[in-house]
């Protein structure tokens, strides 16, 4: 049977004195209040920086090293992570294997809800065995209310086998029982939502940002964007072709070796390269 935790002490199961009314309120007002919460959020976000800098170094070490990035989460923190896995190949020419998202449930958990599956340590741990964890991995356990038993045994195990691991929640570490000894506790406390519990709000949008800010900047740090182009995305539809056309044209006619030249240079026209 699943031990019942007392959850009224986290953060973000806490009541937002903001949106005691909230049900009362019209359209409007509700959404403004909404678009006003949302807008503290980068704010704390901003706070975890130096958090932030740490884990990427991780992760530019272990890709330098032949590692990968994985992700653990359930629920909204698990899809997110897969979200941002999913979108490394084709923006950067990434081996779907280098960030990887494993969500608790399975692949069926990104269309309908399985949450009994994130109640269970040991399926963190085999989900990490299923796609052979290694010690030059990165592991980041993502659980904004940060009690998810999943995440939990992933990052014991990932911990064991000598990962470097990463936790990322948006409630204080005090009080949560946390037993992992992680290498980046990654705190961003955006508080309460205006729906109690419903972390897919402000903590979720808060878990996007530093996901793309931790993937992107270590893509950077990878040699795939050159000046603010990114040079190495899969060109396999019509706005990415342009997009590739335009960034070749731009760091073609930057580039000093092209200076006696550039009185003539006219944009190339890949299509008709192509054909």
């Amino acid at each position: 049977m699943v031990k019942i935790i007392n959850r009224s002490n986290i953060l973000t199961e806490k009541i937002n004195p903001k949106s005691e009314m909230i049900d009362t309120m019209s359209t409007e007002e509700i959404i403004r209040l909404i678009n006003e919460e949302d807008g503290t959020v980068h704010l704390t976000v901003r706070k975890a920086i130096p958090e932030i800098t740490k884990a990427v170094d991780f992760v530019v070490e272990a890709f330098k090293n032949g590692g990968h990035l994985r992700y653990f989460g359930a629920g909204t923190s698990g899809r997110l992570g897969v979200l941002d896995a999913s979108e490394i190949p084709p923006t950067f020419s990434a081996s779907p294997e280098m960030v990887q998202g494993m969500i608790a449930g399975g692949w069926k958990a990104l269309r309908k809800a399985v949450e009994g599956a994130e109640d269970y340590p040991e399926n963190g741990k085999e989900d990490c065995k299923a796609i052979n964890l290694q010690p030059n991995d990165v592991v980041m356990g993502i659980a904004t209310g940060g009690t998810t038993p999943y995440v939990h045994g992933a990052l014991k195990y990932a911990k064991s086998i000598g990962c470097k691991t990463v936790f990322f929640t948006c409630t204080p570490k005090e009080g949560l029982g946390v037993e992992e000894d992680v290498d980046v506790f990654l705190e961003v406390l955006v508080g309460p939502e205006l729906i109690t519990g419903s972390t897919r709000m402000k903590a979720g949008t808060a878990t996007k940002m530093v996901l793309n800010m931790i993937t992107t900047t270590a893509m950077i740090k990878m040699g795939k964007v050159y000046g603010n182009y990114m040079i190495d995305h899969q060109a396999i539809n019509s706005k990415l072709v342009d997009r590739a056309e335009r960034g070749l044209y731009r760091c073609l006619r930057d580039c000093p070796m092209m200076t006696p030249i550039k009185r003539c240079w006219q944009p190339i026209n890949m299509s008709k390269m192509r054909s």
